[in-house]
């Protein structure tokens, strides 16, 4: 039995061993291999970048300058199955510091085998030149190791005797004085070319002018023409248009004016055929309902007028047989009544004075309850007086005009009746 391992595109898979002590050697980039338990081995070395950065410190030129230089190399382990497995043969099992360490140490030994070969004018002046030769120097041994360089600059180079910072002064001073001259020599071109520049330039500007001045008045002269007859021709276009549209709108008025008599004969048609419909409407809502409205109403007032006739006949009747009822009582009353008064009138007449004076002593009570009505409605009456016998004398007196009182009104002479002698004078 066994697994399946993996690897990424930045790293090689080492698969080595195998049955009946083999040595094959199988390598993987970015993908998968099979391996067997206990007889085969699996390493893994990586693909990526490695940045070195060799330094070689106070290595003598070819002049003897001690000059320190520093630079930044790109490699990285070569993918190439021969060169791959040169590379696995001496840094399989390597740490990636490791792999850098010797791969820094190459690339400085070469380093400093080349620095003491220039100058360092060569050197310091064409460092692209100096980093090529170094990596066409070491690529090959590095490249035994299954290495390849991808990149190799000069970062820095610099001394500690101011030779350099010398070189440049001087280079500095000849440069800024040869400046210095250009720039005078640029200046003074300079102010005679702009003086000759500006006075072409006025002249031009001259010549500009004057032709921008010609060219202007007969744009001017060009333009009004222009406008003049533009003017006319837009006066003549407004008249025909005008007076085409003044056609137009005649035209469109008749076509109107044609439109609005079919319109109104149509809407006559129309307003005759909804008189009619009206007329229909109303003879079946108004008139029909109307007239048998009447009828009903004549049909009503005439059972009213019947039913009033026939009512006023027997209330006519019922009176009638009332009245003769009545007058027959009455005749009968009467007869009895006149027959009383007659039997009265014959006994007062027999009787004479004597029945008068019954008559009064008769009415006699229902004149005091008339006169005494309004007192019936008094609770209590109070005669104030200081005398006690005043108030018998107010009585007697009272009962002594009570006969001349009646006398005046019946002609009765109440004194010369014993009995009421003796009320109204109980003295005598």
């Amino acid at each position: 039995m066994g697994n399946c391992h993996t690897v990424g595109p930045n790293e090689a898979l080492v698969v080595s061993g195998g049955c009946c002590g083999s040595d094959d050697k199988t390598y993987t980039v970015g993908g998968w291999a099979w391996a067997w338990w206990l007889i085969t081995d699996i390493q893994k070395i990586t693909l990526e970048i490695m940045t070195l950065q060799p330094k070689c410190e106070d290595v003598e030129t070819a002049e003897g300058v001690a000059i320190t230089v520093t630079g930044v190399a790109q490699v990285k382990v070569m993918t190439d199955k021969e060169l791959l497995g040169y590379a696995c043969e001496q840094f399989l099992g390597k740490t990636v510091a490791e792999i850098k360490s010797v791969i820094l140490q190459t690339l400085e030994g070469h380093l400093r085998s080349i620095l003491g070969t220039l100058t360092v004018e060569q050197i310091y002046q064409d460092r692209d030149q100096f980093a090529r030769l170094v990596r066409e120097v070491a690529a090959p041994d590095v490249g035994r190791m299954g290495i390849e360089i991808l990149s190799f600059t000069i970062k820095d180079v610099y001394d500690k005797v101011d030779y350099l910072s010398s070189l440049g002064k001087s280079q500095t001073a000849a440069v800024q004085r040869d400046a210095d001259i250009g720039v005078a020599e640029a200046e003074r071109d300079a102010g005679i070319r702009e003086a000759e520049c500006k006075k072409e330039m006025m002249d031009v500007k001259f010549q500009a002018d004057t032709r921008m001045a010609d060219s202007k008045r007969e744009l001017e002269m060009q333009k009004a023409a222009f406008n003049q007859e533009v003017n006319t021709k837009k006066a003549e276009a407004q008249l025909a248009y005008e007076l085409q549209a003044a056609k137009e709108q005649q035209k469109i008025r008749l076509e109107e004016i044609e439109i609005e008599v079919v319109q109104r004969k149509k809407q006559i048609s129309i307003e005759e055929k909804e008189i009619l419909r009206t007329d229909k409407e109303l003879i079946a809502t108004v008139r029909r309902p109307a007239e048998a409205e009447a009828y009903k109403m004549e049909q009503l007032a005439e059972a009213q007028k019947m039913k009033k006739v026939l009512t006023a006949q027997a209330e006519a009747e019922k009176i009638k047989r009332i009245g003769e009822a009545e007058a027959g009582s009455i005749e009968v009353v009467g007869k009895a009544e006149a027959e009383r008064m007659r039997l009265k009138a014959e006994a007062y007449q027999h009787y004479g004075e004597a029945a008068k004076t019954a008559l009064v002593l008769e009415a006699l009570p229902k004149i005091a309850g008339k006169v005494a009505a309004p007192l019936s409605r008094t609770g209590e009456i109070v005669i104030l007086s200081g005398d006690g016998g005043r108030v018998t004398g107010e009585v007697n007196r009272l009962l002594a005009e009570l006969p001349v009182s009646v006398n005046a009104l019946t002609g009765v002479d109440l004194s010369k009746i014993p009995l009421l002698q003796k009320m109204v004078n109980p003295q005598a």
